[in-house]
C-alpha cells in the first residue's frame, strides 16, 4: 500500500525570531491548512495510506480527521518528550513502517533532524520555518501530488529525486552530527543561545548550498561564490576580523535582518575534502549551536552527496504531464465542505 507521512514541526515559524528579526509567524491552523492541501494532492494522484503521528497540538490528525476523501489514514502515537527526539521517534516508525515518501513541514533544522534519524528517507521539505535553504516554497497541493506520485510508483524516485548533498561531522574518530546547509564555527559564543550570528564569533563555515538569493548562513558564502544543490561541491568560508583586513561583505542574515562581516576567502570546497577545525568553540549546524569543541580538540566536516532523496516537484509533475498520468483516472466526486478541514473536487 503506497504511503505518505507527514512531520510538522510546531515550533517552526514561531520562535525568537519573530522578536529580533522581521520574520513571519506561522499559525498552527495555517499548517494545518497545508497539511489538508498535502493529502488531497497526494491521494488525488493515487496515494493510498497517509501516516497520521500524534502530537499535542494536533497539527496532522486535526488536518485530516474530518476529511471525506477515499484514503486509509495510520494513526500512531510514539513517547513524547517535547523536543526534536519527538520527530525522530516519528521518522523512525514511519521508516518502520515502510513510509514511501514523507513530506515535511519546517525549517532546515526540521529537515536535519530528519535526516540523522532516517539518512535514505525520500522527503518533500516545504518551509514554515525561518531561514530556510532546504526546504522548498511551493504550494502544498502540487507537493501532494509530487509525493503522491512517487509514493504510488507511477514516477520512480531516482527520475523525480536527488540525493542532498550534507557535511558529516566527525570527532574522535566517530560521526557524531551533520549539517544539511551550514557547519560554522564560533568562538566568544555559547550554546543555548538563541539569536543570530554575530560576525565578530564567525571564524570558519562550510557550505553544501551557498545560494545568493537565501537568507541565514548561506548568503555570506552565496554573495561571493554561488553554490546551488545541483553542485557537485561545496564553499568553504573564513572570517577575519576588521583589523585583518579581508572584504567587508553586507548579507541578509534573517529576514530583514543584515549583518556586515569581514570574510578572508570564499572558495569551492569539492565533495569529500575534509575541513579540520580546531578548538576551543561552538560548532553550530543548520542556525542551531550544537556541540562544544574543548582547547585542541579536533573536528573534520566533510561534504558527502549522501542524504536523503529530495523530489522535485516540478520535475514529477512534468514527467506526470508527459506520461498524462491524470488523464482518464476513475471518477472521484468529493465536493468540498468548507465545515471540514480539506476535500477535494
Amino acid at each position: 500500500m503506497s504511503s505518505v507521512g507527514i512531520i510538522a514541526n510546531p515550533m517552526s515559524g514561531r520562535d525568537c525570531r519573530r522578536l529580533i528579526a522581521r520574520a513571519d509567524s506561522v499559525s498552527h491552523d495555517s499548517k494545518r491548512n497545508q497539511i489538508s492541501r498535502i493529502v488531497v494532492g497526494a491521494v488525488a494522484v493515487g496515494c493510498e495510506e497517509i501516516l497520521v503521528p500524534w502530537d499535542p497540538r494536533r497539527l496532522v490528525i486535526g488536518a485530516v480527521e474530518n476529511m471525506n476523501i477515499p484514503v486509509k489514514l495510520e494513526h500512531f502515537r510514539t513517547p513524547l518528550h517535547h523536543s526534536a527526539q519527538d520527530t525522530v521517534q516519528n521518522v523512525q516508525e514511519m521508516r518502520d513502517r515502510g513510509c514511501d515518501v514523507i513530506v515535511v513541514l519546517g525549517g532546515d533544522g526540521t529537515s536535519r533532524i530528519l535526516s540523522k534519524a532516517w539518512r535514505d528517507a525520500v522527503i518533500v521539505p516545504l518551509s514554515t520555518g525561518t531561514n530556510n535553504v532546504f526546504p522548498q516554497l511551493i504550494e502544498p497541493t502540487i507537493a501532494g501530488m509530487a509525493a503522491g506520485l512517487v509514493a504510488s510508483g507511477k514516477i520512480s524516485r531516482d527520475e523525480a529525486a536527488q540525493r542532498a548533498k550534507v557535511i558529516d561531522v566527525v570527532i574522535d574518530g566517530k560521526t557524531v552530527d551533520l549539517a544539511l546547509i551550514d557547519a560554522l564555527f564560533l568562538q566568544g559564543d555559547r550554546i543555548g543561545n538563541l539569536g543570530p550570528f554575530e560576525p565578530q564569533h564567525m571564524k570558519t563555515m562550510l557550505l553544501t548550498r551557498a545560494e545568493p538569493n537565501a537568507v541565514g548562513m548561506s548568503p555570506l558564502g552565496g554573495l561571493l561564490c554561488p553554490a546551488g544543490a545541483d553542485d557537485d561541491f561545496g564553499v568553504k568560508v573564513e572570517f577575519c576580523q576588521h583589523s585583518e583586513g579581508g572584504q567587508l561583505l553586507r548579507a541578509p542574515v534573517s529576514p530583514g535582518l543584515f549583518r556586515s562581516a569581514h570574510i578572508r576567502s570564499a572558495e569551492k570546497s569539492p565533495l569529500g575534502n575534509v575541513v579540520n577545525i580546531e578548538g576551543p568553540g561552538i560548532l553550530a549546524f543548520d542556525g542551531d549551536r550544537e556541540i562544544n569543541l574543548a582547547d585542541g580538540q579536533q573536528a573534520q566536516l566533510t561534504i558527502t552527496r549522501s542524504g536523503p532523496w529530495v523530489i522535485d516537484p516540478e520535475k514529477a509533475l512534468r514527467l506526470a504531464a508527459e506520461r498524462q498520468l491524470l488523464v482518464n483516472l476513475p471518477h472521484w466526486e468529493d465536493p468540498y465542505d468548507g465545515a471540514q478541514t480539506g476535500g477535494c473536487c
